[in-house]
């Protein structure tokens, strides 16, 4: 597939924060893009994935997903699209990658907890912590801070959502040293890393329930649009074990999505002639149908009755932001508990103080969590894997 005209283009990408530092040549001939996608991929932030909260807290089972293994999934998803529509598959591929990497212990409710606690001190919001975490937290350069990442890459994790009339304090203070043109659409590879994470956890959260037994296929068949998918996989492959049909029946549901955003963006994107265009568009360009965004939203608030809300997973989202929350409290009283390099760069003064300490614990993974609450407290947290 050719580039398209509307694509970002990796010679003639957005400054770095840090300007005037060496791309090391011998390093590899790469675009600028590939370096942002490598960057993530090769962070500390990005290795703690592997051990952070999707749906279920600390699983025990090796085949459940967490944010490594979604955001691997929303890449492949991510690329398939940005190269049927001749994207950039590297500066997708990479947002991809990156959108989690500010969610803190225990997914949401980790979030919740930090949230509280920093309520007077402007908050917390993991999409925002994502920004702070590849520009100011993860910092393995001798000359500068963070990543040093494109302004496209960061411009898409700002607007992962699309654009940002009211940023928090965190999102703010990073536009405020590096301007990200907050309320404009961002690129469509950034609108395309969008609906790519919502494909793959709308059907691989389906396929996890149904592992866990939170979810049952006659659940399932009450929305009429898994029904119908149903029945043509059962008709293909009448004589298949029902495990096998089911995981045919989420890649079936996966492929529609897919070939719907193709269909659709394709439409919306007809008279674009450039990356200009798309941020000046005023509307969101990449996305489902009008009919496909119907089906998705039924199937949301499906999932959050039957498995996000589940009584089981609101109990364990309980008792994880009792973690997060006595984590905070234990710092905030005694800094000494915190790594000695921590110690020393933490902030005398207030909010610095209490959003350094929120840094800290956003970068924990739940099992770090739960060792570190039974190490100042001599009570290892019971009942959070639940699984």
């Amino acid at each position: 597939m050719p580039r398209a005209p509307y694509a970002a283009n990796p010679e003639a990408h957005g400054p770095r924060e840090w300007s005037g530092t060496p791309e090391g040549g011998t390093r590899g001939p790469r675009s600028a893009f590939q370096r942002d996608r490598d960057r993530i991929i090769h962070s500390m932030a990005f290795r703690r994935l592997k051990s952070k909260t999707q749906v279920f807290i600390a699983p025990d089972g090796d085949h459940y997903r967490t944010r490594l293994t979604h955001s691997l999934e929303v890449a492949q998803i991510g690329r398939v699209l940005a190269r049927a529509l001749g994207l950039d598959e590297d500066l997708t591929e990479a947002l991809c990658l990156a959108h989690d990497l500010g969610h803190p212990p225990f997914g949401h409710a980790g979030e919740a907890a930090l949230s509280d606690a920093m309520e007077r001190h402007g908050g917390f919001d993991h999409n925002a912590q994502a920004l702070r975490t590849v520009m100011r937290i993860e910092c393995p350069y001798p000359q500068h801070d963070g990543l040093n990442l494109t302004w496209d890459l960061l411009e898409g994790l700002a607007k992962h959502n699309g654009p940002v009339t009211a940023p928090g304090w965190a999102l703010a203070e990073l536009d405020d040293a590096f301007p990200l043109e907050l309320e404009t659409w961002p690129s469509l590879e950034a609108q395309i890393a969008a609906v790519a994470d919502d494909i793959a956890y709308d059907n691989h959260d389906i396929d996890d329930g149904l592992r866990a037994g939170f979810l049952s296929l006659d659940d399932l068949l009450t929305l009429d649009f898994l029904a119908d998918q149903w029945r043509s996989v059962e008709k293909r492959f009448p004589h298949a074990p029902r495990e096998r049909l089911l995981r045919e029946m989420i890649r079936d549901q996966i492929g529609l999505m897919v070939n719907d955003v193709l269909e659709h963006t394709a439409a919306q994107t007809s008279d674009v002639g450039s990356v200009a265009e798309v941020r000046a568009a005023g509307r969101q360009l990449a996305g489902f149908s009008p009919a496909m965004a119907a089906q998705e939203r039924r199937l949301k608030s499906f999932m959050y009755e039957r498995l996000y809300y589940h009584p089981e997973q609101v109990a364990a989202a309980e008792r994880a932001r009792d973690v997060v929350a006595r984590l905070f409290a234990a710092y905030s009283q005694d800094a000494r508990l915190m790594p000695a390099d921590w110690q020393a760069r933490l902030p005398a003064q207030e909010p610095q103080r209490s959003r350094a300490i929120a840094d800290f614990i956003a970068g924990m993974s739940d099992r770090f969590a739960m060792q570190a609450v039974d190490a100042i407290y001599g009570e290892r947290p019971k009942g959070l894997i639940n699984v």
